[in-house]
């Protein structure tokens, strides 16, 4: 019996490993509608790397590495990095990504993986940097007995932790200035979109969904951090007994606290929409169905915390003001 809770433990941390890397779709239809390049991340052209800035020292996850020299063959294992090298003009200096970094559409994909790395596969690309989020399997230490710097960029929790891996990525790679662009254009575009979302006259509750199992991101999680600009309730709080941050909900609980928001991160990866979510036993009774909150996002966007997050706030303001108008 004690096998079951470790067991959903176990996945459960899984999932947010999964959740923070997204679904890496190549699908054409998601390529079409990736956003404008002002927050989506379009590498800026013609801006070299500032030879002039190198060596340059940069925190990789607590650990001060140098850079000697303006990296000329980066390899990207995360996801949201890549998309991060790409917004801040690095582009042009990434030889390889990892096996689920599928934005932009340009950046050289391949079978590299992020979540279980080989150092050899990854040293045929003959790197000058790595970046990874986390130090996998003595990652680190095999790429360093070879002159191989790595740069860590763990899962961010807050937005002041995006920033932050922008910055740090624009220094290791010679484009501070562009990386500081970046991260302001972000923080002005939240603070607008927010600041211009109508106030719903009472608080309003919201459910996250990772999956059709009913996994879910909880308040404390950069997720949740975007559903907080807004004043939204997570009923995942209360449920996340273990501290995880993504637990699993019952579907019982769910139609019991009875969200006024259903957002979808799965419509990728689990085929979920309205429609599906309305057949669900039980949840036509949930207030976000009956009245039209069921919000499908895209399941990358939804899960990486570089520069399209500006998007997902947007889908959220959205929720928000058309759910407020229907309290009237």
């Amino acid at each position: 019996m004690r096998s079951v809770p470790l067991l959903r433990s176990a996945t459960a941390l899984l999932l947010g490993v999964l959740v923070l890397t997204g679904c890496g779709s190549d699908d054409s239809k998601d390529k079409k509608a990736q956003g404008t390049p002002a927050t989506t991340g379009g590498s800026a052209a013609g801006t070299g790397p500032d030879a002039k800035s190198f060596p340059a020292t940069v925190d990789s996850d607590g650990t001060k590495v140098t850079i000697p020299a303006a990296p000329k063959k980066i390899v990207s294992l995360a996801p949201s990095a890549t998309e991060m090298l790409f917004a801040i003009g690095a582009g042009g200096q990434v030889t390889a990504v990892d096996d689920q970094s599928n934005f932009p559409a340009s950046a050289p994909k391949t079978k590299l993986s992020g979540f279980k790395p080989n150092v050899e596969a990854i040293t045929n690309y003959t790197p000058d940097l790595v970046i990874a989020s986390a130090d996998t399997d003595g990652l680190v230490a095999a790429l360093n007995k070879l002159k191989i710097p790595v740069v860590l960029t763990p899962a961010a929790k807050t937005f002041d932790d995006s920033y932050a891996q922008l910055n740090t990525l624009g220094t290791a790679t010679g484009h501070t200035t562009q990386a500081g662009e970046v991260a302001t254009r972000m923080k002005t575009d939240i603070a607008t979109i927010v600041a211009a979302t109508p106030k719903p006259a009472k608080q309003l509750t919201y459910f996250h969904e990772l999956d059709n199992t009913l996994y879910t991101s909880t308040s404390k999680t950069f997720i949740g951090q975007v559903y907080a600009q807004f004043g939204l309730k997570n009923i995942a709080d209360d449920a996340d007994k273990a501290g995880t941050g993504y637990p699993q909900l019952s579907a019982e609980y769910l139609v019991q606290t009875n969200p006024d928001l259903v957002f979808l991160a799965d419509t990728k990866c689990c085929g979920q929409n309205a429609d599906t979510v309305g057949k669900r036993p039980g949840w036509d009774r949930v207030t976000a169905v009956r009245n039209g909150g069921v919000i499908g996002l895209d399941d990358d966007i939804a899960s990486r915390w570089g520069p399209r997050v500006v998007d997902l706030v947007r889908a959220v303001s959205q929720a928000v003001a058309k759910a407020g108008a229907t309290q009237g």
